[in-house]
């Protein structure tokens, strides 16, 4: 971790953490050189250490510097200083689509269609330079307040497409929106974009992810297995034009997905002028992701038109033999129809005559111990299987439901899944105190719990330099022994220390004796250099070292640049001989 106030490549100064990843942690910083914020990604843990990725994330890095387009963070610089890499990026003043989507759930229309639309473009242009993303999702994606989104983290993502993963939370993170193809171990393509996008677009209009697992495997084979669910059955007022647009995008085969990512956004501009489409069709199988063998079709004779034209004007010897043929198959004809028949009365018999073969309805084991609902399941001649599942309004150890559910009608012999509740999810709590607010936030409201932040006075600020985010009190309190639980959308407050900040002095338009007062009542040391004025009044602050905001220590120094009036130049009627 970098602290406040660290210098990077004696240009960048560390403000502060403004965020935290499995592969990077990400930093406010101010650029000395041009006067001006940025935020600073520097790689951590294992990528640190990996020679064949850092070669391929500075060369890639650097390639995405080179795009320009409204819709991509803009990268300045890519480094390494004492084994930390770190890219130099503009700085978003907003949240990621993740943190919105969290706060807000599913989105409307209009907002989807917009934030698309600008993905689509910027991805576009991208594309157009030969640059693949690899790793589209909400956490990558940075959107203002003013609705500007910003697509971010181009040069890690690909470079991370060489490297071998072990993290959980990047895999956790990414497989949401993992294209078949990369779960199936194959190269990346626009087109993996593209499914990525869709899987996103599926997520902002509906507020989950389409395909959900216990872990990155099983969400990766059903991105490879399953299809994606219909966003109109869940929202049936979205249009049918715009659940194609996720259908072609999010297609298993890539020939069936949209050639281009312009295509989709010519598609999402026009969407709502044919709301009412029929829904989409692939045109090639969807099966999987193995080779498709083309087997060469059997030469057919060309069938022959039908033209309605005079009988006299056929041939006769074509009129015989269709004659002939007519004649031909009617035997055949009758020997199928009779076939069928017999089959069909077997079939019947079979059913009345053999009582081995019955149908039985699922029971209702809800509520039940998994031993109990097994025994009630096996007593109607039923096989079962079991899965977990989190439940807040269900025990740990009651079953929650089958699959079918109970009920349905089943064949003996059957199997039956039965869902065996977890409980609810929880956190323990744990003592918060002396470690870093932002890290405890984050994982926190990781699990679902609110949390709030409040600052506390101390009796010597100047003990927490640079720990100003220090967590120094917490609400709940930590009891030594106690099992305490943390659960979803509970309420934590964390303190950190209150000490006082400087004020903005040059907008406040502050005068040379104000400052002295101030530097006496806070025991600073004051750096003062005037500079000749006719702008303002003479006294007044025109620049000061601190930062607004920045805590004031006891003992420090303050520099400030104070106006004063420029001196009169003495007239020609004053000057020796002139008298």
């Amino acid at each position: 971790m970098l602290s406040k106030g660290q210098k990077i490549n004696d240009r960048y100064e560390i403000i502060k953490t403004i965020g935290e990843g499995g592969m990077a942690n990400v930093y406010l910083a101010n650029d000395t050189i041009l006067e001006r914020k940025v935020a600073i990604k520097v790689l951590r843990g294992d990528l640190s250490n990996d020679e064949k990725f850092i070669r391929r994330f500075k060369r890639e890095a650097l390639s995405v510097s080179n795009l320009s387009h409204p819709n991509i963070v803009e990268v300045y610089d890519v480094g390494e200083e004492e084994g930390n890499y770190y890219i130099v990026m503009e700085y978003i003043e907003g949240k990621t689509l993740k943190q919105l989507l969290q706060k807000r759930g599913a989105l409307t229309l209009p907002e989807v269609i917009d934030i698309m639309s600008q993905l689509t473009d910027g991805l576009a242009h991208a594309h157009e330079a030969y640059i693949i993303h690899r790793d589209i999702k909400p956490q990558n994606i940075m959107i203002e307040d003013n609705g500007l989104v910003k697509i971010t983290d181009f040069g890690i993502a690909m470079a991370l497409n060489s490297t071998q993963l072990t993290q959980t939370n990047s895999v956790m993170g990414s497989v949401h929106y993992l294209p078949p193809e990369q779960a199936n171990g194959k190269g990346s393509t626009i087109k993996s974009d593209i499914y990525s996008l869709g899987i996103l677009m599926y997520e902002l209009l509906s507020g989950t992810v389409p395909f959900k697992g216990d872990t990155a495997v099983e969400i990766a084979l059903k991105h490879m297995k399953e299809k994606i669910p219909s966003i109109r059955k869940q929202n049936p007022t979205i249009p049918q034009s715009i659940e194609n647009i996720i259908l072609r995008a999010t297609a298993k085969n890539p020939k069936n997905r949209y050639d281009s990512v312009r295509e989709m956004y010519t598609d999402l501009q026009t969407a709502m002028e044919k709301p009412n489409d029929k829904r989409l069709v692939y045109e090639y199988p969807e099966n999987d992701l193995e080779e498709t063998k083309v087997i060469p079709p059997v030469a057919k004779k060309p069938k022959q038109e039908v033209v309605d034209k005079p009988l006299e004007d056929k041939e006769e010897n074509e009129i015989i033999s269709d004659d002939k043929n007519e004649k031909n198959k009617l035997p055949i004809i009758l020997a199928a129809v009779l076939l069928i028949i017999l089959i069909a009365l077997a079939g019947i018999y079979l059913l009345i005559t053999n009582n081995d073969v019955k149908e039985v309805k699922v029971p209702d084991v809800a509520g039940l111990t998994l031993e109990e609902a097994i025994k009630k399941i096996e007593k109607e001649g039923l096989e079962y299987t079991t899965k977990s599942e989190e439940s807040s309004t269900v025990d740990e150890g009651k079953v929650i439901r089958t699959e079918p559910k109970a009920g349905s009608t089943k064949t003996k012999g059957s199997t039956i899944t039965i869902v065996e509740s977890t409980g609810e999810k929880y956190l323990l709590l744990e003592d918060y105190t002396g470690k870093n607010y932002y890290e405890i936030k984050a994982k926190l409201e990781l699990n679902g719990i609110e949390v709030e932040m409040k600052t506390k006075s101390v009796e010597d600020a100047t003990e927490y330099k640079d720990k100003e985010d220090l967590i120094i009190d917490q609400e709940p309190q930590f009891k030594e022994g106690e099992e305490q639980k943390l659960f979803a959308k509970d309420h934590v407050i964390l303190y950190i220390p209150e000490v006082d900040v400087y004020p903005d002095m040059v907008e406040e338009k502050w005068t040379l004796l104000q400052v002295q007062d101030f530097a006496k009542e806070y025991n600073l040391t004051l750096d003062i250099t005037y500079e000749e004025t006719e702008e303002v009044d003479e006294n007044i602050i025109l620049s000061q070292n601190r930062e607004p905001g920045d805590p004031i220590y006891e003992g420090y120094t303050l520099k400030i640049t104070v106006s004063k009036k420029p001196e009169e130049e003495p007239t020609d009627a004053l000057l020796p001989g002139h008298e």
